[in-house]
């Protein structure tokens, strides 16, 4: 794989991104980690996945140059989806899966990470959606999510100012499980998968299905409307505002059209 790699060993799935310098998640990357999880499910030795960022961060978010590719609202919309699928096949997948989160894990980066079963972060990690500073939205599912761990009003906070938290804030808060010294986290994380793995694989299915029970029908309205704004606001002239100041390092001027 090119934007991936992932080795098994006692019980345990390893997947790394990396594609440096930030990790993002291009339509290879997405490509890539769905291959990867199609083959995990098929192996019946691995009992749990542990998913990581090589390099500085964990994924600092969606490739936003690819962004400047996409021809029409529809096509952004279809975007959308695809990462929602994705990610909606990942907190329903039959197998636990923990996001060990370093550097930064941000927009699209954060939005992965909200699909695994539960995060393990740095303490000085950042997490955010800060799509919101590009003249767009958070686009798989994070606008959906982000609420069901953090409450309405962080969540607002989180995505309107666009400032990131910290691990140490995000265990607080209920979105991260437990905070570690950078150097620790993977050392804890793989602790806490191989006590996961010692259970019967059949137990920890029917637990996964019936945790997303708490998902309601306005979870997934939520979800299918997020798309749909997500390719709306793409079309306007603040988002192309918003992507082109971040492509040129500058602040953009919004001018609500």
């Amino acid at each position: 794989m090119e934007y991936l790699n992932w080795s098994y060993d006692e019980k345990i799935a390893t997947i790394k991104l990396d594609r440096p310098p930030a990790n993002a998640l291009s339509s290879g990357v997405m490509k890539e980690l769905t291959e990867a999880l199609n083959e995990i499910e098929q192996t019946e030795e691995i009992r749990v996945v542990l998913i990581h960022g090589e390099g500085r961060f964990f994924s600092a978010g969606a490739d936003i140059k690819e962004f400047t590719m996409v021809q029409s609202e529809d096509d952004f919309s279809k975007l959308g989806t695809t990462g929602q699928e994705l990610f909606e096949r990942m907190e329903n997948y039959p197998k636990p899966i923990i996001a060990a989160i370093h550097g930064a894990a941000l927009g699209g980066g954060l939005e992965l990470a909200m699909a695994c079963h539960f995060r393990l972060v740095t303490e000085q990690a950042k997490l955010g959606l800060p799509e919101l500073q590009l003249g767009i939205i958070p686009g798989f599912a994070g606008s959906q999510r982000l609420p069901r761990y953090v409450g309405t009003a962080m969540a607002a906070e989180m995505m309107f100012t666009s400032d990131p938290i910290t691990g140490l804030e995000a265990v607080r808060y209920g979105l991260a499980n437990h905070a570690y010294p950078e150097e620790e986290l993977l050392e804890n994380a793989r602790k806490i998968a191989k006590k996961i793995a010692k259970k019967s694989p059949l137990s920890i299915k029917a637990t996964i299905e019936l945790l997303n029970y708490s998902k309601t029908k306005e979870f997934y309205q939520g979800v299918k409307r997020e798309a749909e704004l997500f390719g709306e606001v793409f079309g306007s002239e603040d988002a192309k505002e918003g992507i082109a100041a971040f492509i040129e390092k500058r602040e953009p001027e919004f001018k609500g059209r």
